[in-house]
Parts: structure tokens; sequence; C-alpha cells
């Protein structure tokens, strides 16, 4: 392997350049492996829930500790407030993570739609394109270009010249 940086040959990936220390990555491993999407909502729902959860638990506190004392400032309110906002946030994602969850299982697996042909594929007859088809009228063609036979005049006339002897 050879340094990207400096070129120095014989290098070992996933070491330093002997160089110019460099991190030699070995790209032919591939850097992350892929999540499939069941993870994702798994882990979405987990976080959801658990902001919910610290979220409202927090407001409580707050609210059952300082809340209404004469002492109290009115960020506590403000902070108590920010929090019930962020979980009822959280709520409504939750629920459109359950109902993606819902619709992830519902959908039908790429490989069952390419092994079994479609069933409006059979149900079409093979039809001749003549029979689709108008047939080309060219009486009403349009010609090729718009600007056809518009510039002839052009050269007919006289060049202009361009004299700066004055």
């Amino acid at each position: 392997m050879f340094c990207p940086r400096c070129g120095k040959a014989d290098q070992m990936p996933e070491t330093y350049c002997r160089q110019c220390g460099l991190h030699l990555l070995d790209f032919s491993k591939p850097l992350k492996r892929e999540s499939p999407p069941e993870e994702h909502l798994k882990a979405n729902t987990i976080l959801t829930v658990t902001t919910i959860t610290a979220s409202f638990t927090l407001s409580f506190f707050l609210f059952l500790v300082l809340g209404f004392r004469s002492f109290t400032h009115p960020l506590i309110y403000v902070t108590a407030g920010i929090l019930l906002a962020m979980g009822s946030w959280h709520i409504q994602a939750l629920i459109r993570t359950q109902m993606l969850k819902r619709q992830w299982k519902q959908r039908v697996p790429l490989s069952e739609i390419q092994a079994a042909p479609p069933e409006s594929a059979t149900a079409f007859k093979s039809t001749p394109t003549s029979e689709l088809l108008n047939q080309t009228d060219f009486a009403a063609a349009i010609p090729v270009s718009v600007t056809e036979h518009t510039t002839r005049h052009l050269a007919e006339a006289p060049k202009p010249s361009h004299d700066n002897s004055n």
C-alpha cells in the first residue's frame, strides 16, 4: 500500500505512515455495517420513550418541589413548560414511529416482488404497434428548424466595412 499523502511504499493498512504519520485506512473493509430499518425503528422508539419519561418526570418534580412557592423564579415555570412541550412533541413522534412500524411490517419484501411476475402482466395480450399508434401524416409535418430558410437574405446583404482611418 502507498501513502496517499507522501507516496511512501510498503505501508500496512490500519497503521500510520512511517514517513509522514498519516493514518492509513483499510479500504477493503466496510467502514460501517449497515443497519436494517427495523433496528432504526426500534432505537427510535426506545429513545423517544426515554425522552418522554424524562421530560414529564423532570417537569413533575419541578412543579412538585419548586412550583407555587413564594420564592420560585419564573424561569422554573418556563423550564417546566418547555419540558412538557418536549414530552408532548415526542409523544406524537412515538405515534408516528409506531405507524411506520406497522406499515413496515405490512410491506411486501422486494425478493417476493422480483420473484413473482405481476398479475397484470399476464392479463395483457401482445398487440402490434401499428394497432396502437396512428399512421403518420407527412402533410402536417413541422420543418426541422423554425429558423430554416430565414437567414438567406443576410448572405445577400453587403457586409459593412469597419474602417478606422477617420
